[in-house]
């Protein structure tokens, strides 16, 4: 069901100064840039750096809507449900045990 992790978006108290570091420091490349998110390919892992946000794992799937209806029978709590996101993706988010954040997702072909 679970093919890959696909992005993690970790929360940063400051996006210029964590941009200059992974660009400058470890040498990556920057796919994107935003006021308060930047996110960096990692080895085919997307990291993602939010302002004042909370980490937050994303699980590529080949089907959330049938992983969400297989994973839900299985009594996992889930805060949304799927929807169509503005980054292109069909996404749904649960929360395990102890509150950790997960968005299963799959892109449109």
């Amino acid at each position: 069901m679970i093919e890959k992790v696909y992005h993690i978006t970790f929360a940063v108290s400051d996006v210029k100064e964590t941009v200059a570091f992974y660009e400058n420091v470890l040498g990556l490349q920057k796919r994107g840039d935003w006021s308060n998110y930047a996110e960096f390919d990692v080895g085919g892992v997307h990291f993602g750096f939010e302002q004042k946000g909370m980490l937050e794992i994303f699980l590529l799937v080949d089907d959330v809507d049938k992983a969400y209806a297989s994973l839900k029978k299985k009594g996992v709590k889930f805060v949304s449900e799927p929807k169509n996101m503005h980054w292109g993706a069909r996404a749904a988010t649960f929360v395990d045990p102890d509150g950790n954040k997960f968005t299963i997702e799959h892109f449109k072909k």
